[in-house]
């Protein structure tokens, strides 16, 4: 996820008012790399805990341990994909400067580093689940964890838009300053009073853009040395956030919940937007003593595999549930009881088995091949992004479950990788 994309990372300037900042920083920054690590963490330890699952010999029922009262108050610390936009942002600014303003060569890096990782998903998954129906594994199953492979992807989906969107986003940071993540949240909160004053829901959808680019120019904001009183953008953020929860028609929860009426991530809203200024104004409030923690050794370690961990950790949590809840017929206990603490680090420790060949097969994928870049235009690097993009949104939408969507969704990846890849020069 990609932060994912960005190894190593400079240190970002010192708090200072808004003004130019150096073309190339120069320093690493041990708080990006720590917030993308704990935030993708984290990710993998919510989505391998909160699952509540059961099998009736045909249908495998899938609950939300987060789900139960009270606990989504869990959710505004745990929902960190605004964490990930916020270090990518800043992330995306340090490299860009660093690229000599060659905007369309640097397009065609981070779509290489963003795609690349997705060939060896989709060389296992396509052909999988035709494999195991032939092995008799049942269909609803299998159908679900195939689909929900792909909706994962959906964070790739929204960050490539970021990415294409940062050398446009930049000019404007450096001509606008604060305004611009202003604009943004007015964007946001308009497209919610529209969304839920008309009751078309798909206006929310609109918030795609306003919301995590709002986030992500904060990433600028901090890289620029431009983010100055964190401790009143976490105040403020979430205490907007307190307030509009209060006040409806936004639910707790920061995460979508089975059976709400509305969710605050899909499509994202002004409370989820709030959060997320609230956890970023925390994080960089923190930044003095998070950046002497000795995690240095664990940094190095976890960096270069955090997309593997991110792209894979679902497929560990499926061949795990097939055996014991398909195939053993056991359910999980109901959550908070003495069963599901008795048996958690089980579960875990299953799934840590799982997970560990899987890092190391498939974490040399995060570094693509170091060919030669031919001359990059703005016409291939957008034409490379379309292709990219429409891909990673088909398998968001239909995920790797049997049919033609899959196939062509990574044709279109393939297709947009070519054209990142080598060209004769001129």
């Amino acid at each position: 996820m990609t932060v994912l994309l960005d190894r190593p990372l400079p240190r970002a300037g010192a708090v200072a008012p808004d003004r130019p900042a150096p073309a190339r920083p120069a320093a690493r920054d041990p708080f990006l790399d720590l917030l993308r690590v704990f935030a993708i963490a984290l990710v993998v330890l919510q989505h391998w805990t909160i699952p509540v699952l059961s099998f009736d010999g045909v249908r495998l029922s899938t609950g939300n341990a987060l789900a139960t009262p009270g606990v989504w108050a869990v959710t505004w610390i745990s929902q960190v994909m605004p964490l990930v936009f916020f270090a990518g942002g800043a992330a995306n600014a340090i490299s860009l400067g660093r690229a000599a303003h060659d905007a369309p060569r640097w397009l065609f890096a981070r779509l290489r580093r963003l795609a690349w990782p997705l060939l060896p998903l989709a060389a296992v998954w396509i052909p999988l689940p035709q494999v195991l129906a032939a092995l008799g594994v049942p269909e609803q199953p299998l159908d679900v964890g195939a689909r929900l492979t792909g909706q994962l992807l959906w964070f790739l989906a929204v960050y490539l838009i970021a990415v294409v969107a940062t050398p446009w986003l930049l000019g404007l940071h450096r001509r606008h300053g604060a305004w611009v993540p202003v604009v943004l949240t007015a964007g946001a909160a308009l497209t919610d009073l529209l969304r839920f004053s008309t009751g078309l829901d798909a206006l929310g959808y609109l918030n795609i853009v306003f919301v995590w680019l709002a986030v992500h120019q904060l990433g600028l904001r901090y890289a620029d040395g431009r983010l100055s009183r964190p401790w009143a953008l976490a105040a403020g953020g979430f205490g907007a956030a307190a307030l509009l929860v209060w006040a409806g028609p936004y639910p707790g929860s920061m995460i979508g919940l089975p059976g709400a009426e509305v969710s605050n991530m899909a499509p994202p809203t002004l409370a989820m937007l709030a959060v997320a200024f609230g956890q970023i104004g925390l994080a960089v409030t923190l930044r003095p003593w998070l950046a002497r923690l000795p995690v240095g050794r664990l940094l190095a370690w976890a960096g270069p595999r955090v997309m593997t961990a991110y792209l894979w950790h679902m497929p560990a949590l499926f061949a795990v549930t097939g055996v014991v809840v398909v195939g053993l017929g056991l359910d999980t206990p109901a959550p908070g009881g003495l069963g599901w603490f008795a048996g958690w680090p089980l579960w875990l420790g299953a799934l840590c088995l799982v997970m560990w060949p899987l890092l190391s097969w498939f974490r040399r994928f995060e570094e693509p091949p170091a060919l030669p870049y031919g001359e990059a235009t703005w016409r291939g690097a957008l034409t490379s992004a379309a292709l990219v993009g429409g891909g990673l949104l088909t398998l968001t939408v239909a995920g790797f479950a049997p049919g033609g969507a899959p196939f062509l969704a990574i044709l279109a990846i393939l297709g947009g990788l070519l054209i990142t890849g080598p060209r004769a020069q001129s």
